[in-house]
């Protein structure tokens, strides 16, 4: 479905034509003056030059050509020289009927499907889920949800980390403490317990001690670099007891993740691809490629025009240990092998911007990525406190993920309950839902790139800018429709919309024919604010119509029923968009 301002656009253009100028001063754009009119062209201004006429003169003879166009309701020439545009009430109508018997709302899906891998730069195994996991968990869902949303095969992997130093610092940690386990019996030769000699609490005291303890122990340290050598080398006892680790630590986070509605395809972790990283770092040196200096292997990524150095790619360091690029390049070789993949975007905080631009190009230059595929960075910004540094706990510790959820569901239920009475169940789900949603667009509505305080209290608000005031809007119209359903009526596609005959019925009109800019907008800047952007907008022109205009006391049954379509379309809409940020409305609030 063609987009409103370029379906006025060609017609401008047109105008342009036949009044004698040339179609690229026709460009349109979204009024500046609401006040005045819904849309303007400035094109006579630029014109004037040329033609050594008037703006006014100019854009006169383009109006004269457009007069009694049914697509506008008003196009006038006014001083100096600016092109005001409404457009007619039977054009809109029309659109928005369109629009609504379309699966995507008017979205023009892209005509070839991509394969698109999303990296969430998964947390760390053993370790719980902290405010710092939130961002790319929340953004990399709407980013997956607007890509599939788009037409396009897409692939979350949540990229654990699980081949470093934390798993020897566990195993050295556990060995103190259990000596008698049989993972460090070097003559055992039975079957390791099936059951984990560890909770996932115990995984989350002991990993924090143990890499405290190393910082100030250098013997506990260097025996915890070996337990992990001895990892990386295949020794059974400690073979059985990371797997217990990454079963123990996967079940923990499956839980943590399904709260936040966030799922994986693939829960893919770093030690996956050590198979490809010796063939990978041959190739790399059998290609000219890699190179030593000062005994570390590295790939010289600078490229002309660049405005700072950056440094080389280190791969392997002086002694034989490999690093993070080096996982990753792996990993770009695995998914280029099983996905053959159009893009891979990865999220992570933008502090590591340098580190992926290393990466990128060293896959680029050794032609690890294929000349198809586009590697994408997402970096954002910190989650900060009301006083303008990272989010901590009171006692300046790193708060828990699921402590955050807790905190700002309570803030939710106590602004609900205050409201009416609810069962213990009806407040717990519906706390949950808005919270969710609470914490969410809190995240989303910032441009991911940008810093941001998170402020409970606001972002639990029932109004202005937040997720409960979106979820509060389509409850309403869930509302208006049971109560319309309750009388005996019936929402029904044989409704038919009818050009809007009031002000606020006009900008609800407009306000969903933007739907389909604002996907696609989002998905070519993968923006999820650019969603959140949309339904505010959104739901303010609802609830303006709404506390304006009689629904269900309408006589007019046809008006009744066009009222009644067009607020069901609203909330379809707000549905799908809400969907795509990650969360979903409760049936009340």
């Amino acid at each position: 479905m063609q987009k409103i301002i370029d379906v006025l656009t060609r017609k401008v253009k047109d105008g342009f034509v036949k009044a004698g100028y040339n179609e690229k001063y026709g460009g349109i754009t979204v009024s500046n003056r609401p006040d005045l009119c819904q849309f303007q062209c400035n094109g006579a201004m630029a014109a004037a030059k040329e033609y050594k006429k008037a703006p006014f003169q100019i854009a006169g003879d383009v109006v004269a050509e457009l007069e009694g166009d049914s697509t506008f309701s008003k196009i006038e020439s006014v001083n100096p020289g600016f092109i005001n545009i409404s457009v007619g009430a039977d054009f809109l109508a029309a659109r928005v009927e369109q629009m609504s018997r379309e699966e995507h709302f008017g979205v023009e899906l892209p005509e070839r499907e991509k394969t698109i891998v999303i990296d969430y730069g998964g947390p760390n195994v053993a370790k719980p889920l902290h405010v710092g996991h939130l961002r790319s968990a929340v953004i990399g869902e709407s980013v997956k949800r607007i890509c599939r949303f788009m037409g396009n095969k897409v692939i979350g992997d949540v990229h654990l980390g699980d081949w470093g130093l934390q798993i020897g610092l566990i195993i050295t940690e556990l060995k103190r403490r259990q000596p008698g386990l049989p993972y460090f019996d070097e003559g055992y030769q039975g079957e390791y317990p099936a059951e984990a000699p560890f909770t996932i609490s115990d995984l989350e005291e002991i990993y924090p001690y143990a890499s405290s303890y190393s910082k100030e122990h250098e013997d506990y340290l260097e025996e915890a670099q070996q337990a992990t050598a001895m990892l990386q080398e295949g020794n059974p006892g400690y073979t059985a007891l990371w797997k217990h680790i990454l079963d123990v630590s996967v079940a923990d986070l499956k839980k943590n993740y399904t709260e936040l509605s966030v799922e994986f395809d693939l829960w893919k972790k770093e030690s996956d691809v050590q198979s490809y990283i010796p063939d990978m770092v041959q190739k790399l040196k059998d290609d000219g490629f890699a190179h030593f200096s000062e005994g570390a292997l590295v790939v010289d990524v600078t490229e002309e025009g660049d405005k700072k150095e950056i440094p080389p790619c280190l791969i392997v360091k002086s002694n034989g240990a490999t690093l993070y690029a080096t996982t990753d390049l792996a990993t770009i070789v695995e998914r280029e092998k099983l996905f053959h993949p159009d893009q891979i975007i990865y999220l992570a905080d933008k502090r590591q911007s340098l580190h992926f631009t290393q990466v990128f190009r060293a896959a680029k230059k050794s032609g690890i990525a294929g000349p198809g595929t586009e590697l994408i960075f997402i970096g954002f910004g910190t989650m900060n406190g009301k006083d303008g540094k990272p989010f901590k706990t009171r006692d300046g510790g790193v708060l828990r993920l699921q402590a955050l959820r807790e905190e700002i569901n309570e803030e939710v239920r106590k602004k609900i309950e205050n409201n009416r009475d609810y069962t213990e169940e009806e407040a717990e789900n519906i706390s949950a839902r808005v919270g969710l949603a609470a914490l969410k667009y809190g995240d989303l509505s910032n441009q991911a790139s940008k810093d941001y305080i998170f402020d409970i209290e606001r972002f639990a608000s029932f109004e202005g800018n937040t997720g409960p005031y979106i979820l509060y809007t389509i409850v309403r119209i869930k509302s208006l429709l049971a109560k319309y359903e309750s009388q005996g009526g019936k929402i029904s596609e044989d409704m038919v919309l009818l050009p809007p005959i009031s002000d606020s019925e006009t900008d609800l009109y407009l306000a969903l024919d933007r739907f389909a800019d604002a996907v696609e907008s989002a998905y070519e800047e993968l923006a999820p604010h650019k969603i959140c952007q949309y339904i505010y907008e959104l739901s303010e022109a609802l609830n303006h119509f709404y506390h304006e205009t009689m629904i269900l006391a309408q006589e007019d049954e046809q008006r009744k029923a066009s009222y009644l379509k067009l607020v069901f379309l609203v909330q379809r809409v707000l549905e799908q968009c809400v969907d795509l940020l990650g969360f979903e409305a409760p049936e009340k609030m």
